[in-house]
């Protein structure tokens, strides 16, 4: 990235620079500046783009007036961090007392630490510049900065040659934590090169140079990144969530009584489950983004006469139709679909109901010992304590609990080795919604609520009292954290965004895309409604996305965009959605140049900052390629198009309508 040095300003003068879209970044001179410790505070509060608070010691002062100025400083810099600051620079040479201090709060805080060490009079020999570089590491830094005057080209070229050198023989030290920069004129293009060596950012000026030899930003700018311009959109809008509506739009037709649904968005899976609704015999009417439902009130199992539901391409619609269909029908239940659902094996789905009674069969014989849509559901439902694997997904579990109220026997299920949990609380809480009480009891490693991370879960009690009805219900829909997650992405990578309309109190699984593009180091802001997110130095980072699988593609670019090597963990649960996912994703994003490997149910990818891709001539290759029929890739396609070398041509676009019709009209710049 660019960081922008700004000197000489007032607060106000300072706020209207960073909201310059060309300014990435920026580094304030506090000493320059002259802001009270209220404006800086105020300064990070207000400004949503990373910065740098930094506070140069004049060397040249007496003892007596360096401690005022460091302790003036130290009081400055701990209040930065107080208040959020991304970034800290202080000099290798600041006292011990105030280096450990800062060092325990930037740890304490999330601040990234940046140790910098100047030399204004030359470029000290190697072995003294490799001390320095080992020292900035030893007090704590997260970055390690080097400037030094460059009185001839040997002194530029034997500092940039650390990236190479030190990063070979110290496992520890990345080039993403490295910036090395010659001052003077001899050190101009050093401070470009040392972006396509890796480094974090590169500093220009403002209007005024803070260092000798430095470009200004607009000169900067072009020289990264030509005529780009990058993501700068404000209003982008997420459609209601498919999870919720889906699940949603069964509860209101089982229920007794007209139901409204508001806020609601088509997609082919949500259709889907209206034609479902309406073969149970429910009166559904549509317009303009509100759903009536006038529900069927089933009281009694075995009520209903059901021969055949259609689920359209919806995984999940057919794994809640499953137990609601063996549950209600009197006779023998087919479950047919189309294109892509019908080669997806419904893994685990005939043990799971076997324990409850009722058999499934293919209706093609040729399958084997798999079960694919269309099925036959047989037999008869027996409600009771169960103890079932979640290891194969939460959806079929889902359409457990919202059957099993329906019966007048009480009924537990114990889910060992959950996946996907949020989903079961978003149905859990939807059925709530129309009245049905469902409890649960979480088991696990005390981990799994104090850092409220589910790969903690052993299992889950679900206590189901029997006897209950569905009740008509007006609901607002939530909006889709997976299209959000989409837009924050795009964003994130190369630029900013800001979405509107989302719960971010939200229970749905792809709310993670928060946590994930915060550890990657992009910058992120909120209120209740609304997630505004500014790209920043970015860094590799490890997450398991077993609960939310649907964030892998997504997760998957982003650290190919994060220099260094990030790992992402549950990918064994792509293999069975609307394409083998996990080696869609592979083969990819090897054509598109990227450097990755696959581990037991991970990815391992190392990826290059967007400006290393750029200086470098590293952008991702254009081309032809494939959607693999699968919503989710055409979103990774699509959003991956701004960091690509030339157009990426996609073969199946319509695709996406399985989820997101309006997702290339929210994408227009």
């Amino acid at each position: 990235m660019i960081c922008t040095s700004i000197r000489n300003k007032t607060l106000e003068e300072i706020l209207s620079i960073v909201d310059d879209p060309y300014v990435e970044m920026a580094e304030i001179r506090a000493d320059l500046c002259n802001l009270s410790q209220e404006e800086v505070v105020e300064l990070i509060e207000t400004c949503e783009k990373p910065l740098i608070i930094c506070s140069h010691i004049d060397i040249s002062d007496n003892a007596e007036e360096k401690k005022s100025k460091w302790s003036q400083t130290a009081s400055l810099l701990e209040k930065a961090i107080e208040a959020g600051v991304a970034f800290i620079d202080l000099d290798i040479n600041a006292p011990a007392h105030i280096s450990q201090r800062i060092q325990k709060l930037c740890k304490h805080s999330g601040t990234r630490l940046i140790r910098s060490y100047h030399d204004f009079e030359g470029t000290p020999d190697t072995d003294l510049i490799r001390q320095i570089i080992l020292r900035c590491f030893r007090y704590g830094a997260d970055i390690a900065k080097i400037a030094c005057t460059a009185s001839s080209i040997e002194d530029v070229t034997r500092l940039q040659s650390f990236y190479d050198t030190l990063i070979s023989d110290n496992l520890s030290i990345k080039a993403n934590n490295l910036i090395l920069i010659s001052m003077g004129v001899l050190g101009e293009k050093a401070r470009l090169d040392c972006l396509s060596k890796g480094a974090p950012f590169t500093y220009a000026y403002y209007d005024l140079p803070t260092a000798d030899g430095q470009l200004s930003l607009e000169q900067m700018h072009k020289a990264v990144y030509g005529e780009w311009l990058g993501v700068h959109k404000s209003d982008f809008h997420a459609p209601c969530s498919k999870s919720f509506a889906q699940r949603a739009i069964l509860a209101a037709a089982l229920a007794e009584g007209t139901s409204h649904l508001s806020g609601f968005s088509p997609c082919e899976d949500s259709l889907s489950a209206i034609e479902v609704a309406r073969s149970l015999g429910a009166k559904i009417t549509r317009h303009s983004g509100h759903v009536k439902i006038e529900g069927i009130g089933v009281k009694t199992p075995e009520s209903l006469n059901i021969k055949e539901l259609n689920v359209g391409q919806s995984g999940l619609l057919a794994r809640l139709c499953i137990p609601l269909s063996a549950a209600l029908s009197q006779c023998d239940t087919i479950i047919t679909g189309r294109g892509t659902l019908l080669n997806r094996a419904l893994t685990g789905a005939n043990d799971i109901m076997a324990a409850f009674g009722i058999l499934l069969k293919n209706e093609d014989d040729h399958k084997g010992t798999q079960v694919y849509i269309p099925l036959k559901v047989k037999g008869k439902f027996y409600p009771g304590r169960a103890e079932i694997s979640g290891n194969a997904g939460s959806q079929l579990i889902s359409g457990l609990l919202m059957t099993l109220p329906l019966f007048s026997a009480n009924s537990q299920l114990f889910v060992s080795e959950p996946k996907s949990i949020p989903y079961m609380f978003i149905t859990q809480d939807i059925a709530a919604k129309f009245g049905i009480k469902i409890e649960s009891e979480l088991e696990g490693d005390a981990k799994m609520l104090e850092e409220q991370d589910w790969s903690y879960c052993n299992g889950i009690y679900f206590k189901i009292k029997g006897g209950q009805h569905y009740k008509a219900a007006d609901i607002e829909l939530e909006s889709d954290w997976s299209a959000a997650a989409c837009f924050l992405t795009y964003g994130a990578l190369f630029g900013e965004a800001e979405v509107l309309g989302l719960n971010t109190n939200s229970i749905q699984a792809d709310i993670t895309i928060l946590d994930i593009l915060s550890d990657a180091g992009a910058c992120i802001s909120y209120d209740e409604t609304v997630v505004s997110v500014k790209r920043a130095p970015m860094q590799p980072f490890e997450y398991d996305l077993n609960n939310a699988p649907d964030l892998i593609p997504l997760a998957s670019l982003i650290a190919a965009f994060c220099p260094g090597e990030s790992t992402i963990y549950g990918v064994s649960r792509l293999k069975n959605k609307e394409c083998n996912r996990a080696q869609a994703i592979y083969e990819t994003l090897e054509k598109m140049g990227v450097e990755l490997r696959m581990i037991e149910d991970g990815f391992k990818i190392k990826g290059m900052g967007l400006c290393q891709r750029f200086t470098s001539g590293n952008l991702l290759h254009g081309g032809n390629y494939s959607s693999f029929h699968d919503h989710r890739m055409v979103m990774l396609l699509s959003i991956a198009q701004m960091g690509a070398d030339s157009p990426i041509i996609i073969d199946d676009t319509e695709c996406i309508n399985k989820s997101f019709p309006a997702f290339f009209e929210e994408m227009k710049l």
